[in-house]
């Protein structure tokens, strides 16, 4: 039977998954864990002790040269100029509509010399439109098939990087970066996270992949997959590239404004500082399952009494919170937290209620330094 997974690149730790129980599937375009234990004891692993996932499909871009932040800037939407030497943002690239192309962490190496992480499903698009737009004398380089990646998250992450690799480079602070030698190659370690947890993403060069995987698992970490790692983000009103992000709707839209800087000029900046001035047409909502009923998932038909809304974009149910949970744009004027609508599953209407986007939030007492 033809399952996809020929077609898939096989990550460089494959091997190491299998030994470990890992059920492949494949993921954007790569044959990647979606679960070992299961998804909800892995999920609680994360909110309670340690986890790893396996991010090796991310893609990894380096652009440097003399005029490298400038030519970022009119690509970006959040102020690069913010960024020194170590430090990273969370930000976008869109199109001239003022769509999502990608969302993306951009971190500053040097002076003129910069580190990307972009989603797997975006690697070549988000290439091909950089060197699209970048002037000339600013490289762009693309190192994604040199790096393996793993993200360590949970209560106990930086209990864990103290073990792993403190002797090396200490833990960088939130949104940092800090690189090390290795006689294998250069290894990175990121602070940031797609869980709600604390946490930090290390890449390390593809050789060395399933040492370091293993160093991780011998140090408490439990092995997680694309499922928990859904879960998680759900939970937390991260969005998905492609599922809550896409080319037809804009940051604004996303509620991720924040990230947005109107006071410089980038591609699909003029869209975006129409709405502002004139309304948002949709809003990215929460929604909450009020009572049982099936779990919430992508494409679920929402309409208030007999007017459609929209549909869901993501959904599921919250292992933490122990109801559904969706993201879903509505009109602009319906997107009212505490508005009550219905969602259509199967032919079935179930009640939902519009809340926050961050359905969790990690408790005061865990560590964030």
């Amino acid at each position: 039977m033809h399952d996809g997974m020929s077609e898939s690149i096989p990550s460089p730790l494959q091997a190491t998954h299998l030994r470990h129980g890992g059920k492949l599937v494949p993921f954007a375009g790569f044959s990647m864990p979606v679960q070992f234990s299961g998804i909800t004891a892995e999920h609680q692993a994360v909110r309670q002790q340690v986890g790893v996932f396996d991010i090796s499909h991310m893609g990894q871009f380096i652009v440097s040269g003399v005029g490298a932040a400038e030519a970022l800037e009119s690509l970006l939407t959040n102020r690069v100029g913010k960024l020194q030497p170590g430090g990273g943002q969370y930000t976008l690239m869109l199109n001239e509509a003022g769509g999502v192309i990608d969302d993306l962490i951009l971190y500053q190496l040097a002076p003129d010399r910069y580190f990307l992480v972009v989603n797997a499903s975006m690697i070549a698009e988000d290439f091909a439109w950089m060197r699209k737009h970048l002037p000339a004398g600013v490289n762009l380089e693309d190192h994604s098939a040199g790096f393996a990646g793993m993200a360590i998250q949970g209560p106990q992450a930086v209990a864990l990087y103290d073990k792993l690799c403190a002797t090396h480079l200490p833990l960088p602070p939130r949104n940092g970066i800090g690189i090390f030698p290795t006689t294998d190659g250069d290894c990175i370690v990121c602070r940031t996270g797609y869980t709600g947890e604390d946490g930090f993403e290390f890449f390390c060069p593809v050789v060395a992949a399933e040492n370091w995987w293993e160093k991780i698992l011998g140090l408490g970490a439990v092995p997680c997959g694309l499922g928990a790692r859904d879960t998680l983000r759900l939970e937390s009103g991260f969005p998905l590239n492609g599922n809550d992000l896409s080319p037809t709707r804009t940051p604004l839209e996303a509620g991720l404004g924040v990230f947005v800087d109107l006071s410089k000029t980038f591609i699909g900046q003029p869209i975006l500082t129409h709405q502002k001035d004139h309304g948002l047409p949709s809003k990215l909502c929460g929604l909450k399952m009020l009572g049982k009923g099936p779990p919430l998932r992508a494409h679920y038909p929402i309409s208030n009494e007999e007017i459609p809304l929209g549909e869901t974009c993501s959904g599921g149910m919250s292992p933490t919170l122990g109801y559904g949970i969706a993201l879903a744009y509505l009109p602009a004027d319906a997107a009212n937290l505490g508005a009550q609508y219905s969602v259509e599953i199967r032919g079935t209407r179930y009640p939902v209620e519009i809340v926050k986007k961050s359905f969790y939030k990690r408790p005061a007492t865990a560590s964030n330094s």
